[in-house]
């Protein structure tokens, strides 16, 4: 993989990572459409810790008040909402292990799930917001949200737009749906990458291509950060169904190209 390639994937996976939009459901259509060869795993580590780094990086302040949990009981309820949230997606994420690889395989597949973020995206614009804060949260709410992270496995599937979508429901206020949403996340991607390095640990480090995978990591860590904060603004300015419409066309798109190469 030549060094644009680790540049540009490091560049889709930092901002649909976390911009409502489906990284995995783009990174698809950036390999199918454009020809571009696989990441191979030791990019992607590079480019899941490169985006891991980004949430710790803009939510840095708020993981560290997780470590009081043991004296403040608003830490120690935050971190079990987390834990409860990870642990479904975990479970569910195991379940589908074996139908991951086929689903990764269907650009057409992509297209109709942009669509259904779309529409997930859209329903954010109708949903009343709602005024709990992360201290009112209950089990059920912590379950809801890490099942809606465990279906943007899917790729198409936007995982940050499902959350915030399942958060807002459960009447969460959007500053703490999006925190808790984000915050979410990191255990997440951490858990990607761990399995992703157990395959690292026994094929090796190719350190001709170490430039090439430093190069996609830092540029996924620099498009994480950007994408976290253009998202906050947008969804707090009630600016979000542009990314609705953006989903929309692009799965249309790519349901169009798919059906003409059959």
């Amino acid at each position: 993989m030549a060094i644009w390639e680790a540049i540009l994937l490091g560049m889709v996976q930092g901002l649909t990572e976390f911009l409502p939009v489906s990284s995995s459901g783009h990174l698809v259509i950036f390999q199918d459409i454009l020809g571009m060869s696989e990441p191979g795993v030791r990019l992607e580590v590079m480019l899941h810790l490169g985006t891991l780094f980004s949430v710790f990086w803009v939510f840095g302040r708020d993981f560290l008040e997780l470590l009081s949990f043991w004296k403040k009981r608003d830490q120690g309820h935050f971190l079990l909402m987390l834990f409860i949230g990870a642990v479904v997606t975990a479970i569910f994420g195991l379940f589908l292990k074996n139908y991951i690889d086929y689903l990764f395989k269907s650009t057409l597949l992509v297209g109709l799930m942009l669509l259904v973020t779309g529409g997930i995206l859209k329903l954010l614009t109708i949903i009343p917001v709602g005024q709990k804060n992360i201290k009112q949260m209950k089990i059920q709410d912590a379950l809801l949200i890490g099942l809606l992270q465990a279906f943007a496995i899917i790729p198409g599937i936007s995982r940050s737009g499902s959350t915030i979508l399942a958060s807002i429901w459960r009447g969460l206020d959007r500053s703490n749906a999006i925190k808790y949403s984000f915050m979410l996340s990191a255990p997440v991607i951490l858990g990607a990458a761990l399995l992703e390095s157990g395959e690292l640990f026994s094929i090796g480090l190719d350190r001709a291509m170490l430039l090439n995978y430093l190069a996609g990591g830092l540029v996924a860590f620099i498009a994480g950060v950007f994408a976290i904060k253009t998202f906050i603004r947008l969804l707090s300015g009630d600016k979000f169904y542009y990314f609705a419409y953006y989903c929309w066309a692009a799965g249309l798109f790519v349901i169009i190209m798919s059906l003409l190469r059959l």
